[in-house]
């Protein structure tokens, strides 16, 4: 496998991330009471617990997006 190869899917990789990230956050936003109510179901939760949760989840995912595939896309850049 070329550094061309490997440096095309982990920029592909980032690119699935960032989207799916996106998704999570207009879901969180914009129909939030109704993702509010729909968690509230499975999981005795507050309105506030219900959103650090989710900041925090969105976080996380930010940045393992950034860890594992753009600082080694950008590794890969660099050395190509």
């Amino acid at each position: 496998m070329s550094i061309y190869v490997v440096r095309n899917f982990f920029l592909c990789c980032a690119v699935i991330n960032y989207l799916l990230l996106v998704v999570w956050f207009l879901l969180l936003v914009f129909p939030h009471q109704w993702l509010y109510r729909l968690w509230g179901k499975w999981f005795p939760l507050t309105a506030e617990q219900f959103d650090a949760i989710n900041f925090g989840g969105i976080a996380f995912y930010k940045l393992g997006i950034l860890l594992f595939n753009l600082v080694p896309y950008i590794a890969l850049r660099i050395v190509g």
